[in-house]
């Protein structure tokens, strides 16, 4: 007993994300997330790619 108002609640958050229209600029969270620069820039190299490039 006591879960209804706690449901009751998560019901009435999980209906105001799903409906809410957020207007999100996917062009600015890409910039923040970096997502435009190059896998090399924040991964080193694997072995296997390191040998594929020697190997050329």
């Amino acid at each position: 007993m006591g879960r209804g108002r706690a449901k009751a609640k998560q019901t009435k958050v999980a209906r105001q994300l799903k409906y809410t229209n957020h207007n999100i600029d996917y062009d600015r969270l890409r910039e923040e997330l970096g997502a435009d620069t190059r896998r090399e820039d924040h991964y080193p190299p694997t072995p296997s790619e390191q040998e594929s490039e020697r190997g050329r």
